[in-house]
């Protein structure tokens, strides 16, 4: 048996019982950020009386999505039974926790999905905490803000706010860090061992969070999946300046004449008005990306790259890696024959970087497998479905060197949970990557 009901700071909740583990589903970590809480930074939530039942998935944010008939959409979204409504009330989490007893003191792996900062969330079908649990380790999965809701910069935003504005996704899962240490501990967990972990903008979200101020002390090790490195070169965080001139034609179009009546406006108009700036922003070719991170004097004093050369992220141990047709070198367009995509080079360069500052280095992979059932071979996020487990529900024709490579990536992953190093047990070793020995592990 493990913990089916956990007393948190604000309140009871009630979770759904399976063998070996427990899950809680549709946490609130934050007031729904509707209604004159829209563009604002994350409040705590309301305290609730009784036991609050957490067995449904909350929505997901206000998202496009991926539609049919996407090469996405049929890998990860075609079951509509993973598929939750869509709200503005978003700001959930999920846990997954094997734990008996609320002072088991379990490592946490503190996931963010992946999704171009505006499209995924936390309950797709790829992301399970079961073989996490098998491991002892919590899974947390985390709901926050996307596109023009999450990242929306604008003048008027910027007078309410002391100056600046935007960034509410970033903050979102600042506050979600919050809510881990406050209440991790009563779901059997260790605050003082969180990994927070991510792919694609997840991966770069945890890249931003490593280089912020605001998350010193809630950030224990960082897995950054085909989403960070070092002169990475896909373009880093838009300035405060860039955000409020995307912002200006966001809201010009929506023909508000004030925030209040922005703030009026139905969710479901806004993301309309965004798509078709993201479709304009792709034809212009203009530098920087709509509805994204940026550089806002307080979240994020400057780019990554620049804070990593200076040395202002987080004294933490790191993983990082890619896959073989990852962003850079898609299989349908491949390059010279042997040429890795933009985030191998990135990583390990991330690696010796942090070498140089005295830090320890990285742990690098490289993920090859090329799945079956089509030509897109270890595409980006292929690694999803072995990383939690979760083959099972994928469509793919899999071998048993797929289950066997899959059980190896949760341990190691989750081993790098426990102690901030992926060895153990009976794993086959993986060194750090260093200038003098600049070791990739492979997973083929």
């Amino acid at each position: 048996m493990s913990l089916k009901i956990v007393n948190t700071k604000y309140g009871i909740l009630s979770g759904v019982q399976k063998i070996g583990y427990s899950v809680f589903r549709g946490v609130p970590y934050a007031k729904p950020p509707v209604g004159s809480l829209r563009w604002k930074k994350p409040r705590p939530p309301e305290p609730w009386p009784g036991v609050r039942d957490a067995k449904v998935f909350a929505s997901r944010p206000i998202e496009e999505g991926n539609l049919p008939p996407t090469f996405y959409h049929k890998e990860f979204f075609q079951d509509e039974d993973f598929l939750p409504p869509i709200s503005e009330d978003c700001l959930y989490l999920n846990v997954w926790t094997p734990a008996v007893e609320a002072d088991a003191k379990l490592p946490v792996a503190f996931w963010i999905h992946g999704g171009a900062f505006i499209n995924g969330f936390s309950s797709e079908m790829e992301f399970d905490g079961a073989a996490f649990a098998g491991q002892q380790v919590i899974l947390v999965t985390v709901g926050h803000r996307l596109g023009a809701m999450g990242y929306l910069a604008h003048p008027w935003l910027s007078a309410e706010q002391g100056g600046r504005s935007g960034n509410y996704g970033l903050y979102d899962l600042i506050a979600a860090l919050d809510y881990v240490q406050e209440n991790i501990a009563a779901f059997g967990g260790d605050p003082s061992r969180v990994m927070v972990f991510g792919q694609s903008a997840g991966g770069r979200s945890t890249q931003f969070l490593i280089s912020s101020k605001l998350t010193r002390g809630k950030i224990h090790r960082a897995v950054i999946q085909s989403g960070g490195g070092y002169h990475l070169n896909l373009g880093t965080a838009n300035t405060l300046a860039m955000a409020e001139d995307w912002g200006k034609d966001f809201v010009e179009r929506t023909g508000a004449a004030s925030l209040e009546a922005l703030r009026a406006i139905p969710a479901e108009d806004l993301l309309k008005i965004q798509m078709f700036i993201f479709g304009d922003a792709e034809k212009s070719g203009i530098r920087g990306r709509p509805f994204a991170p940026a550089i806002d004097g307080e979240l994020l004093d400057n780019d990554p790259d620049s804070l990593l050369e200076r040395g202002a992220h987080l004294d933490i141990p790191y993983m990082l890696g890619c896959t073989a047709n990852d962003l850079g070198n898609p299989p349908e367009h491949p390059k010279e024959p042997g040429t890795k995509p933009l985030f191998y080079k990135a990583t390990v360069d991330y690696s010796i970087l942090n070498e140089s500052l005295g830090r320890k280095p990285a742990y690098i992979y490289y993920f090859t497998r090329r799945l079956l059932g089509d030509d897109a071979g270890a595409f980006h996020s292929a690694e999803l479905w072995y990383v939690f487990g979760t083959l099972s529900r994928s469509w793919r024709p899999k071998t048993p060197e797929d289950y066997a490579l899959s059980e190896m990536m949760v341990e190691y992953w989750c081993n790098f949970a426990k102690q901030g190093d992926p060895n153990g047990g009976k794993l086959p070793q993986w060194a750090p990557c260093t200038r003098a020995n600049p070791f990739v592990k492979v997973f083929e």
